[in-house]
């Protein structure tokens, strides 16, 4: 909640979404990571699993349907690398786009697919390339 300090770290979850070979990332349009792409993802509510936040997540911030294939480990982002906007565990997972066309909401401004070994020289995540890695292998890309 706003004004209140957080007790403890809060829990997240990211999608690496694979397309025709190719991975999705977006730009944040907020803080924490402002300018920086990434996975699509958010946090997990309470009550919720954590693929049903996911599902949840991907297709409030890009209007995606996914299937997902599975975890394919965690990040953490502490204070220091948030600018102070918090502490959160991130549970990345592997999935695979099954329907439409991205449509970002507000929370990102920019959305590009790329091949997994191509990011250039984009802001991105820190991990974010080994994350892909992993998720390549659990698809078999």
């Amino acid at each position: 909640m706003p004004g209140i300090p957080h007790s403890g770290p809060q829990l997240a979850v990211s999608a690496g979404i694979f397309r025709d070979g190719k991975i999705l990332l977006v730009r944040r349009a907020r803080d924490p990571a402002r300018g920086v792409y990434t996975f699509p993802g958010g946090r997990v509510e309470f009550g919720e699993s954590l693929t049903e936040a996911l599902a949840r997540e991907v297709r409030e911030e890009t209007g995606l349907t996914i299937e997902i294939a599975g975890l394919i480990g965690y990040r953490e982002a502490l204070p220091a690398r948030t600018g102070g906007h918090g502490h959160f565990v991130i549970l990345p997972f592997a999935a695979r786009w099954i329907a439409n066309e991205v449509a970002l909401n507000d929370e990102l401004d920019d959305a590009k697919w790329l091949s997994p070994g191509a990011l250039g020289g984009l802001p991105i995540t820190h991990g974010l390339e080994d994350t892909i890695r992993s998720a390549c292998a659990m698809l078999g890309i």
